[in-house]
């Protein structure tokens, strides 16, 4: 009966499962709700616990019991001293018993006690029917077997094996004679079979403040969803002032739902929000929006979009989708909330058909961008790409000789646009066609590996180009070059004993040669390619750059080496370390932008993950460049956790010429009641402050509230804002307030 109180206001909250957070974990699962620190509830020292759990109340028989009876005439029976009635789990103790057998009637009085499968109460006196099964008690005190809770009335009626009606009731999930908060109403209808409970006149009090009233409420008895009002959240931010939605949850059928978010930002205006979801046989997806008529800073209308669908089609073929949209570039500057809403630049839009089976995938479908950053100009938006067709197969032709082609066919359009000096700009459009069909040999053992292959990708554009005088120019540029590459690796294990445990050892030397003859391809257009992010699995890999536009040359080795510790008991890996370096043997002519490179090796990339204890783990990312004598990139991070809960994360960032970032952030539990909260992510760079973060959280038996105070950057440009957070949880009910679990979860991790 834990959503008896979860939905004064609507659909029910289902508390998560607890989860183990691993140390290193990016996000933690969200705990449920823990009611370690309240007593137990006194009426559960007469709990009997072995009354049957299944089977019809009406279809068994009734067993009466005691220490002494007393009839007159075999129609009145007086039952004394541990008098009890029994039918199937319906157990009703008392000092004193009366029953009538004609009527079926009864009586209890003296220490009554009334048990069932999922109820457990005292009473000053009760009365009832075996046939039909009802009873009503007075003076009521009561617990729940099923779920956290418990309360008063001032009398309970049981109607039958599923309806109850209480009057005057008072109910709480926290100890019983120290309720931090609870419910009180009138009269309380419950239905356990539809699963709602209905009432009049009901406040929630905090304390002994009541802070809410509601003439009429109708809310589920179990996990099962029912309309109505969900809690208020609230906060401030010097950006927006006061910022309040309440939301209203509408259970509009099995397998679809709709939330509206009424929502009041009081420096901007009333802002309308909805999320529709849906759930079929066959597809599954939500579409939610916001809407703002008219922003009162801003002078105009704002608003976002979103559409995440995914259908499938039967056998091996679905439907995707996620479409993405908002009302101007400073959106997300204005109404996000995170450093991750506000770091994105470009907004991603796509719906694709997938198919997939043994050795092939086929997809296509559309991409489209939309920039959210309002210091990139019109002229970046990335190309759009519809349609965009995608092949690949891979197939055994002989033996261990396997054959595949991986292929792409996409259409790029882009609008003008008016540049620097306002003169309109188009930039050059077309299609382009990508092939690369290959041969692979992959031979494999337990302890090595040989893996040749051997392709050629041929790129073929038909492009348009609009002139100054208007005239547009077609040109079809190709571009046609072998690929080759020879993947060597050996496998080397010993026993090893560290810290009194057992592992296993690995040392695995691995060598890749890549041959790329080199194209000259300045004359093809750059319609989505950029420069990928050099890390260890780059090592590897036949390209530098992301799309086609590009195939860089190579007469390339790759020397690398990985060992790992392996727990012997468990499997676990506990340790993993990496470095390599490519070594050229030809200058790398194929650049996006620039001049060829005449370097004789990469930048040395090497990898750190050690977890020997459960309490530790530290992980560096480290990239020195010999051609410079200088550290291209280096990321280091370390976790501790301690005190249960308690966790510490030290990180320092760096890239050259790019960003250098310190990331402190921290939950300390002072005792097993309080714990602080704090962030500190700062650009040493910019030689100012990210976000700071520090906060206050309290748990108690039934309560849990955080104060938090923030600041950080809410646009690319450096704009800073203040927010004050404040939530409370009442376990069992919901929790009101700033939602600051989920965004706790992101800025610190391991938080749980």
């Amino acid at each position: 009966m834990q959503a008896t109180v979860l939905c004064l206001y609507g659909a029910s909250v289902h508390a998560a499962n607890p989860a183990a957070c691993l140390p290193g974990s990016d996000q933690c699962p969200r705990k449920s709700d823990d009611f370690s620190l309240c007593k137990p509830n006194a009426l559960l020292a007469f709990y009997v616990p072995d009354l049957p759990t299944t089977g019809v109340r009406e279809e068994a028989d009734t067993d009466f019991g005691a220490d002494r009876f007393q009839t007159a005439d075999q129609t009145k029976y007086l039952l004394q001293g541990n008098a009890r009635v029994q039918r199937l789990d319906q157990l009703i103790r008392a000092d004193e018993l009366t029953y009538w057998t004609e009527t079926t009637a009864w009586v209890a009085q003296g220490n009554v006690r009334y048990q069932d499968r999922g109820m457990l109460l005292s009473a000053d006196k009760a009365q009832g029917k075996t046939t039909p099964n009802t009873a009503i008690l007075d003076g009521v005190r009561f617990q729940l077997l099923s779920s956290r809770g418990n309360g008063q009335a001032s009398q309970a009626e049981l109607v039958d094996d599923d309806n109850a009606r209480m009057k005057m009731v008072r109910f709480s999930t926290c100890d019983p004679d120290q309720p931090s908060w609870e419910i009180r109403a009138d009269d309380l209808a419950i239905d356990q079979a539809a699963g709602v409970a209905k009432g009049h006149d009901a406040t929630l009090r905090i304390g002994d403040v009541p802070v809410l009233w509601l003439p009429y409420v109708r809310f589920p008895t179990d996990d099962r969803r029912q309309s109505g009002f969900l809690y208020p959240s609230f906060g401030f931010n010097g950006n927006s002032g006061l910022d309040f939605t309440l939301p209203y949850y509408l259970n509009l059928a099995e397998n679809y739902d709709m939330t509206l978010y009424p929502r009041l930002v009081t420096q901007r205006g009333f802002m309308a929000g909805a999320e529709f979801r849906y759930l079929t046989e066959r597809s599954r997806g939500q579409i939610d929006g916001a809407w703002l008529p008219n922003d009162r800073r801003a002078d105009s209308e704002r608003g976002q979009w979103h559409f995440d669908n995914f259908t499938s089609l039967g056998g091996n073929w679905n439907f995707a989708a996620n479409i993405n949209g908002v009302s101007d570039k400073r959106y997300f500057e204005d109404f996000g909330d995170s450093l991750s809403a506000i770091a994105t630049s470009l907004l991603p839009s796509s719906a694709y058909l997938n198919g997939r089976g043994r050795g092939w995938s086929f997809a296509v479908g559309g991409d489209k961008y939309q920039i959210t950053d309002p210091s990139l100009p019109d002229q970046f938006e990335p190309y759009m790409r519809l349609p965009r067709v995608t092949f690949d197969g891979d197939v055994a032709l002989a033996g261990r000789l396997r054959g595949g082609v991986k292929s792409e066919f996409v259409a790029f359009d882009k609008d003008c646009f008016a540049d620097a000096d306002l003169n309109r700009v188009c930039p050059t459009t077309g299609q382009r066609l990508d092939l690369y069909p290959y041969l692979s040999m992959p031979l494999e053992g337990a302890s090595w590996f040989i893996r040749p292959e051997f392709g050629v990708r041929h790129t073929r554009y038909d492009v348009e180009t609009e002139q100054a005088n208007g005239v547009t120019r077609g040109a079809t540029p190709q571009r046609t070059t072998p690929i080759g590459s020879l993947d060597l690796g050996l496998i080397f294990e010993r026993d090893t004993n560290l810290f009194g445990k057992g592992y296993t050892q690995t040392l695995e030397p691995r060598l890749f040669y890549l041959n790329v003859p080199y194209r000259d391809q300045r004359n093809l257009p750059v319609f989505d390619t950029q420069l990928l992010t050099f890390d260890f699995p780059q090592l590897f890999a036949t390209n530098r750059y992301t799309g086609a536009d590009r195939q860089m040359d190579a007469n390339n080795l790759t020397v690398a080496v990985t060992t790992r510790l392996l727990e012997s008991a468990t499997g676990a890996e506990r340790l993993s370390a990496s470095l390599g370096q490519i070594r050229y043997f030809e200058d790398q002519r194929v650049q996006l932008y620039g001049a060829p490179t005449r370097y004789s090796g990469s930048a040395y990339a090497g990898e750190l993950d050690v977890h020997l204890s459960d309490r530790w783990r530290l992980k560096i990312a480290e990239q020195w460049n010999p051609n410079g004598d200088q550290t291209d990139l280096s990321a280091v991070s370390l976790q501790h956790r301690f005190l249960g809960d308690g966790v510490l994360n030290l990180s320092y960032r760096y890239r050259r010429n790019f960003l250098e970032q310190t990331d402190i952030s921290a939950l300390i539990p002072l005792n097993e009641k309080w714990r602080l909260i704090g962030r500190m992510n700062y650009s040493l760079r910019d030689r100012k402050p990210l976000e700071n973060l520090v906060g206050l959280e309290r748990d108690s038996c039934c309560v849990v509230w955080r104060l938090l105070a923030r600041h950080y950057l809410r646009s690319a440009s450096g704009k800073a804002n203040d927010a004050l957070y404040f939530e409370m949880e009442l376990k069992g009910l919901g929790a009101i307030g700033q939602k600051t679990g989920d965004f706790l979860r992101r800025g610190i991790l391991g938080y749980q």
